[in-house]
């Protein structure tokens, strides 16, 4: 026999048992090696208290083709391994039980890939590929005595040792689940073997420094919970129950699922962790309260997918939804011993750029047959164990029937291995296929590399290096490669299983992931296809709280979960536009919230217009109802203007008097409709201006009642003062000022158009700013000065001797005009928008008709119904009596 050496050049028994060591796991350690020296020794020699334990099996699953160049293959075939006590010899073995017809099916991959390899005359001249294939039985201690048994090449393992001088073994593919692969890349790593492993998941086996020569046609689960976290977020599932083996990755694998949740906002209800090493021990029923008390319809199954994880999953779970990662897609042949359970699951399953449906692969699936292939093992155990043939080894028969059901019979020779569903013409995964076509493809690189240079190729320790150089490049998609991490980067196909009654299962495809897609087009789901298990095939909640509709924000509740909130409606001015928002949005300036405080609509613009308000129109009415009254007393006034009744009181003030009047009841349309800047600036100037002018010719007038009276008495200096000039100065004058103020105020800060977005919600108030209070209220100010002086003296003269005097009527209409303005100027800050607009209108409206009414209706009066006092004979008559 030729040793194999580690590369640490130690003893070769202590080395191996070093690393075989690293690989006991709980409750198993009187099944692996053991040794009575230090753990870990590498001086000490070797003692009779050190001794190796090799596991006996009664029956080995191998299957061997001899060629230049040998790939191991350390597989599952069958899915549990048993201890069990044979009556005919009485010996105590180790037992591979439950053969799967998908995980046979991988073998024949294996073997298809090999062949079409070996036709392939661009390969390696002159050298053949062969391949040595042990089942590990999904167990890591069987999966140990596999890798040892195809190095030494022996039916019992030879540690260190190799029992076949010829053989040059360059790599090996396996395994199928990580339980079993982890150990295997162990004792691989140390020897220096590239490995492909067409199953195994765990995110452990992405450190290089630890697993150098480690390669894997499918991604960690770290890439999957990645995706599977999209797939919650895209069904708004947000409150998931977590299942997870209790090994040595459970709490690693739980906490990245955890780390990728919480990114898309999923929170966790409940996790459980199953111990699936101590199956004796655990109660079927400890978990049933935790699933049956839990709000979420929605189950994450993640860790090692074995036959003994399945089957203590909980019964009440078939009326939860499961996701299984693609640990588990990868692994589906297990799935089927809890049809109730995994039926209508969503499962994740790696996409690859080709599948196995070809012409070829069917050709070679029909010719597999025991008439055409006698002596072949891998074919005569496929049809033993599913076509229930009988085999020409008796112990093999016998060993069938003593640990199955079924009664093994002659076949009639009509059986075909394509009758059998996995070997049908489905399309099967190509997982193992390219494991093997990519190994052998990196083979042929380095033997074209090495022989030109005639050296011979040194596999261990250096294959890698071309494994990691090999890309698949497609015509129209991605570049498919390894990449920094030994992962064959590789979308994901996202399945409905759906068990028919007769417990077939049938894989719906309802969606992808493309890991190299944008964001937005990464995730691609028909959610139409799926079938559910609720009653009228309605998606499943699973959601700590409801949606919040648009219109409402997100409220976190105290101590709980960021999944559970209460949904609280937006605040004033803000809005949502998204179910479970998280904040609302403030509306823009001019914006505001509809009713249902979902979208922003332009602000109700508020102001005194002539279409949407009546008070408009009574106010246009009542100001043209009174300039028009204004105008007929001007019309009377002419028309009776050399009348004692119109002379005797200035006529040209009485004129003057009464266009101004006009002029503030015109005014009133500079304050209805839309104000603009060019109105803000009219309305206050114009009243401001005529109200002088007609206050400024009340005062004239009182003063030419005194100063005509002062000069009724003989040789009264007064006499000068008589005349136009003075009552024209007055007005003049004291209109100036009012005119001067304007003018300043409309230079410095003059009215401008404002938008009042903050007084009232949801209206813009479009008003007139006056720009300097100031200014407006020395206007206003100034007017009531006029208006008090003007009384003072009208108050004073309202006794004096004669006919036509005015004096009384100028204090009822200063009387009036003075309330009505003091009190408007309270009214007017306590209001705001158009109703400031109606105050100002009012107050203009009733001063100027008070001083129409007050001034001029007696007169009219007098003129119209009483003609006889209008005449001179009259006046002189009053004066002489």
């Amino acid at each position: 026999m030729i040793p194999r050496l580690p590369s640490n050049g130690g003893d070769p028994l202590t080395s191996s048992m070093r690393k075989y060591s690293c690989q006991i796991l709980p409750g198993r350690e009187a099944e692996l090696p053991r040794c009575g020296i230090p753990y870990g020794s590498r001086t000490q020699p070797f003692s009779p208290t050190c001794y190796l334990e090799i596991i006996k099996t009664f029956e080995e699953y191998e299957y061997l083709q001899e060629g230049d160049i040998m790939i191991g293959g350390v597989m599952t075939a069958h899915l549990t391994m048993v201890t069990n006590r044979f009556p005919w010899d009485n010996t105590k073995r180790f037992m591979c039980t439950d053969p799967n017809e998908q995980a046979f099916r991988y073998l024949v991959d294996f073997r298809f890939a090999i062949e079409q390899i070996n036709k392939d005359l661009a390969w390696s001249a002159n050298l053949t590929l062969g391949y040595h294939i042990s089942d590990s039985c999904g167990d890591a201690t069987k999966a140990v005595r596999s890798v040892f048994q195809i190095l030494s090449g022996t039916r019992e393992p030879v540690p260190n040792y190799s029992c076949v001088g010829k053989r040059n073994i360059a790599g090996f593919i396996g395994d199928l689940s990580s339980e079993t692969t982890v150990p295997i890349a162990q004792i691989l790593t140390m020897y220096g073997y590239s490995q492909i492993s067409y199953g195994a998941t765990d995110p452990s086996l992405r450190d290089r420094d630890t697993f150098p020569y480690f390669f894997r046609t499918v991604q960690s689960d770290e890439a999957n919970y990645f995706a599977l976290s999209k797939l919650l977020r895209h069904f708004g599932w947000t409150w998931v129950g977590i299942i997870t083996s209790d090994d040595m990755s459970a709490e690693e694998e739980l906490h990245s699922l955890a780390k990728y949740l919480s990114r898309e906002g999923v929170c966790i209800e409940f996790s459980i962790k199953i111990q699936i090493y101590k199956i004796k021990d655990f109660p079927l029923n400890q978990h049933e309260s935790t699933i049956l008390g839990s709000f979420t319809s929605v189950i994450i199954l993640s860790g090692t997918a074995s036959i003994t994880f399945v089957a203590v999953l909980p019964f009440v779970l078939q009326k939860k939804t499961l996701i299984l990662s693609s640990n588990w897609g990868t692994n589906d042949i297990v799935v089927g011993y809890a049809m109730e359970i995994f039926n209508c699951s969503l499962v994740f399953v790696p996409r690859y750029h080709y599948d196995l449906g070809t012409p070829e692969m069917s050709r070679f699936l029909e010719d597999l047959h025991p008439s055409k292939f006698p002596d072949d093992e891998l074919v005569e155990d496929i049809f033993l164990m599913f076509h229930l043939c009988l085999s020409k080894d008796q112990n093999k028969n016998n060993l069938y029937e003593y640990t199955s059901p079924h009664t093994l019979h002659n076949c009639t020779g009509l059986e075909r291995i394509t009758d059998l569903y996995y070997f049908s013409g489905k399309a099967s995964s190509p997982r193992v296929h390219l494991a093997v076509d990519i190994m052998s493809r990196a083979l042929h690189d380095m033997n074209v590399l090495f022989i030109n240079k005639s050296i011979k190729p040194p596999y261990k320790y250096q294959l890698h290096h071309f494994l990691k150089k090999h890309q698949y490049r497609t015509q129209t998609g991605p570049t498919f490669k390894f990449d920094e991490h030994g992962e064959y980067i590789s979308g994901l196909q996202i399945y409905n299983y759906i068990f028919s009654r007769d417990g077939y299962l049938t894989k719906k495809l309802f969606g992808e992931f493309s890991p190299w897609g944008s964001p937005d087009q990464q995730l691609k789901i028909t959610s139409s296809l799926i079938q559910w298990k609720t009653s009228n095939n309605d998606i499943p909640r699973a959601q700590c709280s409801d949606n919040c509709l648009p219109g409402f924000r997100k409220a976190p509740r105290p101590r709980a979960q960021s999944c559970c909130y209460d949904c609280v409606p937006c605040s004033e001015g803000e809005i949502s536009n998204i179910t479970d928002s998280e904040n609302c949005i403030t509306c823009p300036d001019l914006e505001w919230p509809n009713k249902n405080r979902t979208i922003c609509i332009v602000k109700t613009e508020d102001c005194l217009s002539y279409t949407n308000d009546v008070i408009s129109i009574i106010f246009s009415s009542i100001s043209v109802l009174f300039f028009l009254i204004t105008l007929l007393i001007l019309v009377v006034f002419i028309s009776n203007h050399d009348t004692p009744i119109v002379r005797a009181n200035n006529r040209s003030l009485s004129f003057l008097l009464l266009v101004s009047i006009k002029l503030s009841f015109l005014s009133v349309f500079l304050f209805l409709g839309r104000p603009v800047d060019i109105t803000c600036m009219l309305r206050i100037i114009t009243f401001g201006i005529t109200f002088s002018i007609a206050v400024s010719s009340l005062l004239a007038k009182t003063i030419m009642v005194c100063v005509a009276f002062k000069a009724t008495k003989p040789g009264s200096s007064w006499r000068k003062w008589l005349g136009v000039k003075l009552s024209n100065s007055v007005v003049l004058f004291c209109s100036s000022i009012q005119i001067i103020i304007c003018m300043t105020w409309l230079a410095i800060s003059p009215p401008f158009q404002e938008l009042d977005i903050h007084t009232s919600p949801g209206t813009i108030i479009i008003q007139c700013n006056e720009g300097s209070a100031i200014g407006f209220y020395s206007v206003i100010g100034y007017m009531g000065l006029l208006a008090a002086v003007s009384f003072v003296l009208a108050f004073l003269a309202r006794s004096l001797p004669d006919s036509f005097n005015e004096a009384k009527y100028i204090t009822f209409s200063m009387l009036l005009f003075c309330s009505v303005w003091i009190t408007m100027i309270p009214a007017y800050l306590s209001t705001k928008g158009k109703n400031t607009v109606c105050v100002e209108i009012f107050a203009i409206l009733t001063s100027s008709a008070g001083l129409l009414a007050c001034i001029f209706l007696p007169k009219c009066y007098t003129i119209l119904y009483r003609p006889e006092m209008n005449k001179k004979s009259h006046l002189l008559g009053n004066k002489a009596s």
